[in-house]
């Protein structure tokens, strides 16, 4: 998969089929457009192209408003739609500039004149343009005189489109991993750079490496303990990740305790997918009590490892 980022980096594509949105998470509804997508350019010999948008147009547009968080971003989305054959993803640098472009602009200067698509793939409700005046019948409208051909996504796809991201960050928030999954097709993840802790797990032996999530505005799952399998450097790793308040530290902070494992990985950057939740948080009156519970936590975690995901 080629990964566009500026303008003056896009290729000449063959026969281009497109859609524009943004697939946050690639769940399950997304996956049924990027397959009509692959089945449109297999029948006319043409490439694909996901256009995508970074930042989120709602927190450029709205910088204020923090509510939207986001189930992955915009290199997590990167690392998942690789997994379903895209040809080309164009990240476009969304600017308060882009954003003021009227519906000609947007279609002349923008789809047609980078893109030259043969179909743009497309939900009924797609808006665009300076005050999102731009809809699907004004794409519609050009179809014959820029030579390309919509294909509409019709409003009950759309429909399960919208409640899909809904449920999955509803189960998500709700700690509900297993529903996320299965709803996701594939395990919800995050990524964060290791950072420095106090080191305290290490002194009980369970040494945590505490990650750094770069984005404010990726969705983490509530307080508690999870089963979890970390990847470093394409290595996989069973895990158990903690989202809470330890006891040396009262700000909210993310530690995975790594099974079989005893690098230097600090300043490395983990993928970390999240395959159950095992229990809340849990308040203790010292360290032997907290070794005690980790102890059991690891065994269950070990369990759900051992199963088939059913994802």
């Amino acid at each position: 998969m080629r990964i566009i980022k500026a303008f003056d980096e896009i290729p000449k594509l063959k026969n281009a089929v497109i859609t524009i949105g943004s697939f946050d998470g690639v769940h399950a509804g997304h996956q049924v457009i990027l397959d009509r997508l692959h089945k449109i350019a297999e029948s006319i010999d043409g490439e694909t192209l996901l256009i995508t948008f970074d930042p989120h147009p709602r927190h450029l547009i709205y910088p204020d408003d923090t509510s939207l968080k986001l189930l992955s971003t915009v290199k997590e989305k990167a690392t998942l739609l690789k997994n379903y054959n895209l040809d080309n993803l164009f990240i476009v640098p969304f600017t308060k500039n882009f954003a003021n472009q009227s519906p000609d602009q947007y279609i002349q200067h923008f789809l047609v004149k980078h893109f030259q698509p043969k179909v743009i793939v497309i939900g009924y409700d797609h808006r665009f343009g300076k005050n999102r005046v731009g809809d699907i019948n004004y794409l519609k409208k050009f179809e014959h005189s820029l030579n390309y051909l919509i294909s509409e996504i019709p409003k009950q796809e759309i429909d399960d489109i919208t409640v899909s991201s809904t449920k999955v960050r509803k189960a998500l928030q709700e700690g509900e991993i297993r529903l996320a999954n299965q709803m996701l097709k594939h395990p919800f993840f995050l990524c964060g750079k290791v950072v420095l802790g106090k080191q305290l797990g290490k002194t009980i032996g369970f040494p945590t490496a505490n990650l750094e999530v770069s984005s404010k505005h990726k969705l983490i799952p509530p307080v508690g303990v999870y089963v979890a399998k970390v990847f470093i450097e394409e290595n996989e790793y069973g895990a158990m990740l903690y989202i809470g308040k330890s006891l040396d530290n009262p700000t909210e902070s993310i530690e995975v305790n790594i099974f079989d494992f005893d690098e230097d990985i600090y300043g490395k950057e983990l993928e970390v997918h999240f395959i159950d939740r095992i229990r809340g948080d849990i308040r203790f009156d010292g360290l032997e009590a907290l070794k005690t519970q980790l102890e059991k936590d690891k065994i269950e975690s070990l369990k759900v490892l051992e199963k088939k995901p059913d994802y």
